[in-house]
């Protein structure tokens, strides 16, 4: 992963950024997507769904919500539901990492012309939103879902696997993807409402600060009223879905704490500065000391990843590096840290004679769930799948940068269950990460029901 030092901007400050992405076409030639205009179809290796995804979805696959309506909405996913399955198959085949979604983005602009709506390209190149009109005056309420893979090897063996040496939709954002695409599609067909959906399409989730930035700067959420988002959890069964109101996830920073010393032998640690005693030192005190300084309540994890250090037993290295995340549920603690973690280093290595140089890297906030977005979701669950669908679920230590929005508008963020029923969990971020497909639909039947509610209030 690679991650960005930021605070991220104050609330309607965001920098200027230009740019546009480049796809390539089936003849080779470049075709570019223009930031801020529309896009008209386009042909790529993506465009169109590889026939193989197409043939390979079971001719029936089952709509946990089949007959609870809308009239129109069972009539779309009875006509199209392996339409959504295999969007899902093929975007799991073609990932693309973070800021890199250029043929993803190019395959959802075509889809989506080919549906009669206008995307918009984000100005970074990859990404885009779209807007689907009501038939009267209204809200707008955002749909958002994220589009990039994560730099992992896949080991599933599915037969739609991964095509891409050294990137995998193991957190399911290809599922996510699918599930936006679908419910923008059947709302394309069916204006009979106020307002206006917006589909929001953001890339670059899987990096910090994340790519929800890159919306705001672009002004995509300027008028919006409420904002949804979904993400799969192997821990919940498919046909669920699980809400919580106030914090779902954590905000996650990385720290990297680089050493130096003269260095020495083994045999002389008093003629020298050990390197190697002063990142242990800074290993186990550290946790320790900001367990007694932060509020236990507040969920405050430091979690250390890598040490790395010296290559020979008999000498003492001259510099090492310590890296780990730092997470905590609460908004006003994560505000406080970064001064708090530098302190308290500061003095664990005040005596040991070692130079330091910490990096404390922001990431994201908390996602913080307004309560009556969340009863509007929840009224969309079950209003879509009916009152057996609601789950809770707890605070996750987990970032997401669906944070940065909530920031700036209400709203509410769910997770969708994934699971088949039986056998191990396979989780998230892990190569052989798969889902139960026929979240997709429930997801569709989610995301549709709850922006009506939401627009019809």
């Amino acid at each position: 992963m690679t991650v960005v030092d930021s605070r991220g901007p104050e609330p309607g400050q965001f920098p200027n950024r230009e740019g546009s992405a480049v796809v390539e076409e089936r003849t080779g030639a470049p075709a570019t997507l223009v930031a801020d205009e529309p896009i008209g179809a386009t042909e790529s290796t993506m465009a169109d769904v590889d026939s193989r995804f197409e043939s390979s979805v079971d001719s029936v696959v089952p709509d946990l919500g089949a007959g609870r309506g809308p009239g129109w909405l069972d009539a779309w996913l009875g006509a199209h539901a392996h339409r959504v399955v295999a969007w899902r198959r093929h975007l799991h085949a073609h990932p693309e990492l973070s800021r890199a979604e250029h043929r993803t983005t190019a395959f959802l602009a075509d889809q989506l012309t080919r549906a009669g709506l206008a995307p918009r390209v984000l100005s970074i190149g990859t990404g885009l939103t779209c807007d689907i009109e009501g038939s009267s005056p209204g809200p707008t309420v955002a749909l958002r879902a994220d589009i990039d893979a994560l730099p992992l090897t896949e080991a599933t063996g599915l037969p739609y696997s991964s095509t891409v040496d050294g990137a995998a939709h193991s957190c399911g954002h290809d599922a996510h993807t699918a599930v936006a695409l679908g419910a923008a599609t059947a709302l394309a067909g069916h204006r009979d409402f106020p307002g206006r959906v917006r589909m929001i399409f953001q890339p670059a989730e899987e990096v910090m600060p994340g790519g929800a930035l890159d919306v705001l700067a672009d002004g995509r959420l300027d008028d919006v009223d409420r904002i949804f988002g979904l993400h799969c959890d192997p821990r919940l069964p498919a046909g669920s879905v699980g809400t919580r109101v106030g914090p779902i996830t954590s905000a996650s920073d990385l720290l990297e704490l680089r050493l130096t010393s003269p260095g020495g032998h083994t045999s002389r640690p008093h003629l020298t500065a050990d390197l190697v005693h002063a990142l242990g030192t800074v290993i186990t005190g550290l946790p320790t000391l900001l367990s007694r300084r932060v509020d236990p309540r507040t969920g405050t994890v430091l979690t250390w990843g890598a040490v790395h250090a010296g290559e020979a037993p008999n000498a003492i290295p001259q510099d090492g590096v310590l890296t780990g995340t730092l997470r905590t549920a609460d908004r006003d603690t994560w505000a406080k840290l970064e001064p708090l973690v530098h302190e308290l280093v500061q003095g664990l290595l005040a005596s040991l004679g070692v130079g330091f140089d910490l990096q404390h890297r922001r990431g994201v906030p908390p996602v913080v769930n307004e309560p009556e977005s969340t009863e509007l979701m929840r009224a969309g669950i079950t209003a879509a799948l009916g009152e057996q669908a609601q789950a809770d679920t707890p605070q996750s230590s987990g970032g997401e940068d669906f944070g940065w929005y909530l920031e700036h508008v209400p709203g509410s963020f769910a997770r969708l269950g994934v699971h088949p029923g039986s056998g191990r969990i396979k989780d998230l971020h892990q190569p052989t990460f798969t889902l139960d497909e026929r979240a997709l639909l429930v997801g569709v039947r989610t995301m549709v029901h709850t922006a009506l509610q939401a627009l019809h209030g």
